[in-house]
């Protein structure tokens, strides 16, 4: 009986059960590990945050400039479908109407019709805002432009927007040229002499330079 058995026992004791068996140690993550983690996680968002505080700034240029080409567009689109003088100015007014007057550092921008006539009222066309949401963007230039019937710029010493004329360079070109503190860029939008208007980058490369 002792041989038949001594197989079954040394089977019992070669495959002992698994809780026999001694516990692994628990691998996880210590506090240095975890220190150096975020430390470097630290350096990371060090690093990245200027780039993208200027990506914002010149985000800001951009929206600020699109805004701008809109307003100038319309008051050119507009002086053609009336067949009339318009006129295009900055204003810190939020109201649209034709008591409104002009301001060389208003965030908002507005289109009137210049009368033809004495005691003709002008008509208030269409506003917008400028910098409203990008209060840091810094806007040079014209604080009035006149359109006539054929949408070309045109002098006007009194458009009636409060005392501020219409000028045209004798080069032809009004210019107006938008930056932000911080930014990695400026842009200048042109408006030429037959109207149009025309974005571009200052130190720029290819068809966008100035």
């Amino acid at each position: 009986m002792l041989l038949h058995r001594l197989p079954v026992r040394r089977l019992l004791v070669g495959h002992l059960p698994s809780r026999h068996l001694p516990a692994r140690p628990c691998q996880g993550v210590t506090l240095i590990e975890l220190l150096v983690v975020i430390t470097l996680l630290g350096l990371l968002l060090g690093l990245a945050m200027p780039s993208f505080a200027t990506w914002t700034r010149a985000a800001q240029v951009r929206t600020a400039s699109d805004a701008l080409q809109t307003g100038l567009r319309h008051a050119q689109a507009e002086a053609v479908r009336l067949n009339r003088q318009v006129v295009f100015f900055r204003t810190g007014s939020t109201a649209c109407n034709n008591t409104i007057n002009s301001s060389a550092s208003g965030n908002y921008w507005a289109l009137r019709t210049v009368p033809l006539l004495v005691g003709e009222d002008a008509e208030a066309l269409q506003c917008g805002a400028l910098t409203e949401t990008t209060a840091n963007v810094g806007i040079t230039g014209p604080e009035v432009l006149c359109f006539n019937s054929a949408g070309r710029q045109t002098a006007n010493g009194n458009p009636g927007v409060g005392g501020a004329a219409c000028t045209v360079p004798a080069a032809g070109t009004n210019t107006y040229v938008l930056t932000a503190p911080g930014s990695d860029r400026t842009l200048n939008v042109t408006v030429s002499l037959g109207g149009r208007v025309r974005m571009c980058l200052v130190g720029g490369a290819g068809t966008e330079a100035c």
